[in-house]
């Protein structure tokens, strides 16, 4: 289709605000990367944008020193992995019983759900709640806050919804019970939007600071977000910090400072989940589409 002068003037001005948001978005995380890789007393000066000023290693070779910084990092990936496979787990198995019809109560605990999206008791009684259930500073809290999320229901439920009827109908003939419908059948044509929300729900989960600040209070338990957040809070009195002052302060002519560590410590627990987007970013666009339309 040929372009007259006001689309083509349009056109350059789309993509001129669309290369500036782009840079807007990935200058930051750039520069962080950049500033990890160059001698802390250097980065004081000033004028480290683009490229490093004067390159070292020793940032991460401290950082990788702490111990406390391996322990997160098992502690994340652990919470990452268990939490997200329980969630689809339990969200899936849900929807799918609230996609069926003739569920007794279906729209009774429908709207529940839904209430809960909107409304909350507030995070001290839920404290109080999960003090009490002797939940409070365990693993296990990690991996069953959040265990089922509503909207990632909704979009499983319609999902499982458009399905035809005749592949259920056809697998119970062969005489598979609802269990064996749901493992054999449905999930392994749910791939995309299994994908999808299990994608979702494991950035959630290796991004998630606040939880674990709130609720845990052993540091062998604290994420590595955690204590990330801990890293950059100058007033902390984490041990960890008082470690990396310590390394700052011990380092040959004082080249690393605590915030060329602070750089190298979020891109310590930044880059691992950003490597996993391009190996589903495939599923993104078909899965989350095919579990929110209804025609």
């Amino acid at each position: 289709m040929k372009l007259n002068f006001s689309d083509k003037v349009l056109q350059v001005i789309i993509y001129f605000v669309l290369i500036l948001l782009s840079f807007i978005t990935f200058y930051p995380f750039w520069n962080s990367l950049v500033m990890s890789f160059n001698v802390g007393s250097d980065t004081s000066l000033g004028g480290v944008t683009f490229w490093p000023r004067a390159f070292t290693l020793e940032n991460y070779q401290i950082v990788f020193k702490e111990k406390q910084i391996f322990t997160a990092y098992g502690v994340t990936i652990a919470r990452t992995l268990i939490g997200t496979f329980v969630s689809m787990f339990f969200t899936s198995l849900f929807a799918y019983a609230l996609s069926k019809k003739g569920i007794v109560f279906k729209e009774g605990y429908m709207i529940i759900c839904i209430v809960t999206m909107y409304f909350s008791g507030g995070l001290i009684p839920y404290f109080i709640l999960v003090y009490n259930l002797h939940l409070y500073n365990t693993f296990t809290f990690l991996i069953i806050h959040g265990m089922v999320n509503v909207y990632n229901m909704i979009i499983f439920r319609t999902f499982f919804a458009e399905l035809p009827d005749g592949l259920e109908e056809s697998a119970r003939i062969d005489g598979c019970s609802n269990f064996g419908v749901f493992f054999k059948i449905v999930l392994p044509i749910s791939g995309p939007v299994v994908a999808t929300l299990g994608l979702f729900t494991a950035v959630g989960l290796w991004n998630d600071w606040f939880t674990p600040a709130v609720f845990i209070s052993d540091q062998n338990l604290i994420p590595l977000q955690t204590l990330l957040v801990q890293i950059v809070n100058a007033g902390t009195t984490a041990s960890l910090i008082q470690n990396l002052n310590t390394y700052a302060q011990s380092a040959v002519q004082n080249s690393v400072t605590v915030k060329a560590l602070q750089m190298a410590t979020m891109m310590v627990a930044t880059l691992p989940i950003l490597f996993i987007y391009p190996f589903l970013q495939k599923y993104f666009v078909k899965g989350a589409l095919v579990g929110s339309l209804k025609e």
